[in-house]
């Protein structure tokens, strides 16, 4: 059977020591972990080597220091334990100092006893360890002494003659005290505070918050009062790492990617052939006429013509590697979000090779425009674009595709009057809808789109388009996941298959600009 007990403790400071009674003879009561328990005199053995260390919170994995010296008196047993020092040690000293920390307590094995009612009278155990603790069981008992100095070393040895000295003249824990001589102790030495830290700190955990909450509201314990003070002032996130867990929620920001394909979306798009990596469309190169002729002569005749447009299929593909820990234990808006990230990657590469190949095949503007351009000459551009594209394909133009600084340009449009040409309340001033909270709208009766992938002012930075001209084609998007045993590792591909088709180069128009 192991018991733990305390016993309350005040302090001074002289040497890197504590001194006081740690264990109660005779008849007095102590709530401890095995219930009520008496301590008969000379039932305790304290081993002589190694010495029982002091520990933190009866915590085998913060020592603190060493027992030097015990003597055991008719009411008690009285000990002078050496303070290590450590961090840990210093900080102990000053919870100590401050009765933060206001109990020793010690940890038996028990070899022999017996019980009377409901009581546990102990007749023969072992002292394993000695620990400093924050409230006591045992009120009698009490630290006589607690002090720093700086070689400690050098005084260990007179440290402890003094104690045991001290301790073999007692007979109680009151007139123990005098013999230390701790006031004048404080009168010659200046109190000792932590080297670093400005308040002291305390082994915070949930069962000890618990546990002194219930002290000081339900029975009313100062100590304990004192202790969720200091406790309050404790930073949770670097000094209690865990006490107060940080929550992560399923929401995950991306304020790096998106899905939209504003050029794709502009233009046509068709089903890619279930097989090959090229695929043909037929073209009228030579059109028929028809001619008003005279009676009897011969027909118009002017042949068909057929040629190929020759369209390369492209694959678009990317992956992820990961652990088979993070997919089986994170959440599962994880693996989600991951398909996402990939979807939004995929709709980026994808949409680029629309963008580039309008570019490629729009017909440059013959007129020269300087920027910042106004509104007489944004609309004399739409204008010429709708000509252009009209007069090589014989088909109407349907949308305008801008990047996000042509996007701001145009929407800042205002007339002579300083009055915005889109969105404009007054009726003088209707040329579409555009605003900077949309990346669709109109202009000139024209559908918008706004392409991220598009960058600055530049010629390609404005194209006016006919949605038939081109056509892009796609497969399915497909994922694939592989697990590689050896490694632990999971690859997750993700991929398809796309083409764009110039149908018509010359139905697309772009921006001729000088800045």
């Amino acid at each position: 059977m192991h018991l733990t007990f305390s016993n309350d403790i005040t302090c001074n400071t002289e040497e890197r020591t504590i001194t006081g009674k740690i264990v109660p003879f005779g008849n007095e009561i102590g709530q401890t972990s095995a219930g009520k328990v008496v301590f008969q005199k000379g039932s305790i053995e304290i081993p002589n080597s190694p010495k029982p260390k002091l520990l933190l919170e009866h915590d085998a994995k913060k020592p603190i220091g060493r027992m030097i010296s015990f003597s055991e008196e008719e009411d008690g047993i009285y000990a002078t334990f050496k303070v290590a020092n450590t961090q840990r040690g210093t900080d102990s000293l000053v919870e100590a100092s401050e009765q933060l920390r206001s109990g020793l307590s010690v940890g038996v094995e028990v070899i022999d006893s017996k019980r009377e009612g409901n009581v546990l009278r102990v007749l023969n155990s072992k002292m394993f360890e000695t620990s400093l603790v924050q409230a006591a069981a045992f009120k009698s008992a009490e630290v006589l002494s607690v002090a720093a100095s700086e070689d400690d070393e050098a005084k260990e040895t007179t440290t402890q003659n003094e104690s045991e000295a001290v301790v073999s003249d007692t007979t109680n824990a009151v007139a123990v005290a005098p013999e230390v001589e701790a006031p004048a102790v404080e009168a010659s030495r200046p109190t000792v505070t932590a080297p670093i830290y400005a308040r002291p700190r305390i082994n915070v955990t949930a069962e000890a918050f618990l546990e002194n909450t219930i002290r000081a509201s339900v029975l009313q314990d100062e100590d304990a009062r004192q202790w969720i003070k200091a406790a309050s002032d404790t930073d949770t996130v670097n000094d209690v790492p865990g006490l107060v867990p940080t929550r992560q929620l399923t929401e995950v920001i991306n304020p790096k990617t998106t899905g939209t394909r504003a050029s794709i979306e502009a233009i046509s798009s068709g089903v890619l052939p279930d097989a090959g990596m090229k695929f043909q469309i037929p073209r009228v190169k030579t059109a028929p006429t028809v001619a008003e002729v005279a009676e009897g002569a011969a027909f118009s005749d002017t042949q068909v013509e057929i040629e190929y447009v020759d369209v390369d299929v492209k694959k678009y593909a990317g992956m992820q590697q990961f652990s088979v820990e993070v997919l089986d234990r994170t959440s599962p808006a994880f693996f989600a979000e991951l398909v996402a990230l990939m979807g939004d990657a995929y709709a980026k590469a994808t949409n680029t090779a629309v963008k580039t190949a309008l570019a490629t095949g729009a017909t440059l503007d013959s007129t020269v425009i300087t920027l910042p351009w106004d509104g007489e000459e944004f609309a004399g551009f739409i204008a010429r674009a709708g000509e252009s594209i009209y007069s090589n394909t014989f088909k109407f133009a349907t949308a305008v595709v801008v990047s996000p600084a042509q996007w701001s340009a145009i929407t800042g449009l205002v007339d002579g009057q300083k009055r915005p040409i889109f969105n404009a309340a007054a009726p003088q001033n209707a040329g579409g809808s555009l605003s900077v909270d949309s990346i669709r709208g109109t202009v000139l009766g024209l559908p918008l789109y706004v392409d991220y992938t598009m960058s600055g002012t530049a010629d390609d930075s404005v194209i006016v388009l006919n949605r038939d001209s081109y056509t892009w084609y796609e497969s399915p998007r497909l994922q694939l996941r592989a697990e590689k045993v050896g490694t632990g590792k999971i690859e997750v591909g993700y991929y398809g298959y796309g083409a764009i088709a110039t149908k018509v180069a010359a139905g697309a128009f772009g921006l001729n600009q000088a800045v």
